[in-house]
């Protein structure tokens, strides 16, 4: 679709992660067996038919620029592009200051292109979006911004910015991450209308209020801090309902699933959303295609014998040249490459992939990531005295054993 440019902020620390994003950005965190965070957001843009993209990386890019240009190469089409972009310092020694800074500071790409609008979303969030229903609400309604939001629980208002707005659409309030007394939505009390940090701008909007924002010596230059409080008293700010969007072949219940999977909590539910009897998040919709980089290995096998050793994988999903050898996975998600041994019993669990887990292991409600290979005999998530005393460990007690890590061979 012409005249419309898209930039996906991907250079989140993404803190409160650890250890998996010790290594990497968040956006580059692996999730769902094939998949990276930044995945959704790139899957929404080009199965929108929109292939005019920049993605700005960060800190820890280095895994994140890996996976876009063998996942997410683009060539021989005139105009179409997905390109990572590190940050440069275009405008003095510092790095980004904020999520304003960021576009700010890149404001150069959309002078080259001259776009009629520009999309600015996040590239760290769970969820399907026919971008082009929102482009049209936004086009609709001669807007200088709009964006998106969803309703949350009223106790994770601190989280997002809160939104008011009127019988027509138009915003007629925001606050950032208010610490109390949310505005709750009316005849709703329990829930706050929040936004997704999904923002459409008109072109000419947007650098103005960039460059206006960048002279401000005590912003924190800041999309929901600075930038939204600065439009929306002019009338022109709509917000885009997100549950009103429809995607083919989707079902019911999927209907408004977005999920921020900013904690390891909120991270492992997402995944586990994955493996339900019926899923609110579904891969399988063939209208919308998910992408991923898979890498070149054999299909998974499960190896059975006749000396009591069965290899199988139930309420599960397994990517990719993983072995099942004699043992049982329940209500797991196995990346690519993982083998798991004879008579171990994995059970809900996230392993990231190219995992070893020995022979006789017992691991519950786990995440373990990339590389980490586990001696046999191994037990983890049944004892969490023991859990805390040997590995981080969530608040809600899922075990996470960081990439790289040999478990239980110098113990």
């Amino acid at each position: 679709m012409s005249g419309v440019l898209t930039m996906i902020l991907a250079g989140g620390e993404g803190t409160r992660l650890a250890p998996l994003t010790g290594i990497r950005a968040k956006p580059a965190v692996p999730f769902g067996g094939n998949y990276r965070i930044i995945d959704f957001v790139l899957n929404n843009f080009v199965n929108s038919d929109l292939l005019q993209i920049f993605v700005i990386t960060q800190f820890k890019s280095h895994s994140l620029m890996k996976h876009l240009s063998r996942a997410w190469r683009v060539s021989g089409l005139t105009n179409r592009f997905i390109d990572p972009i590190p940050a440069q310092m275009q405008t003095g020694k510092h790095w980004y200051l904020g999520t304003a800074d960021a576009i700010y500071q890149n404001l150069h790409l959309i002078h080259g292109l001259d776009p009629e609008h520009v999309c600015v979303f996040g590239g760290d969030h769970i969820y399907k979006m026919d971008v082009r229903d929102m482009l049209n609400y936004h086009r609709q309604n001669n807007a200088r911004l709009t964006v998106a939001a969803i309703p949350v629980p009223v106790e994770q208002a601190h989280e997002f910015g809160v939104i008011e707005v009127d019988a027509h659409g138009k915003m007629i309030g925001f606050e950032e991450k208010p610490k109390s007394n949310p505005k709750t939505i009316p005849g709703r009390p329990d829930y706050v209308l929040a936004s997704m940090g999904n923002y459409i701008f008109e072109a000419k909007t947007l650098v103005d209020v960039l460059e206006e924002d960048a002279k401000q010596v005590d912003s924190k230059h800041d999309f929901g801090h600075n930038i939204i409080p600065a439009l929306y008293p002019s009338g022109d700010v709509y917000v885009y309902d997100f549950s009103s969007n429809t995607i083919r072949g989707e079902n019911e219940r999927s209907a408004g699933y977005w999920r921020d999977v900013g904690t390891l909590d909120s991270y492992y539910q997402a995944n586990m959303d994955l493996i339900a009897v019926e899923p609110p998040f579904d891969l399988y919709n063939r209208y919308w295609p998910l992408r991923g980089y898979t890498p070149p290995v054999p299909p998974a096998k499960f190896v059975h014998d006749e000396t009591n050793r069965t290899g199988q994988a139930i309420s599960s999903m397994v990517a990719s040249g993983c072995i099942v050898s004699g043992a049982i996975v329940y209500q797991s998600i196995l990346g690519f490459n993982v083998h798991v041994h004879s008579h171990s019993y994995i059970e809900k669990c996230v392993l990231m992939g190219n995992n070893d887990i020995g022979r006789g292991c017992r691991i519950r409600r786990a995440i373990i990531d990339k590389d980490v290979k586990i001696a046999p005999g191994t037990v983890i998530g049944e004892d969490p005295v023991l859990d805390k005393q040997r590995f981080h460990v969530s608040a809600s007690g899922v075990v996470v054993i960081p990439k790289g890590a040999k478990i239980g061979f110098d113990e």
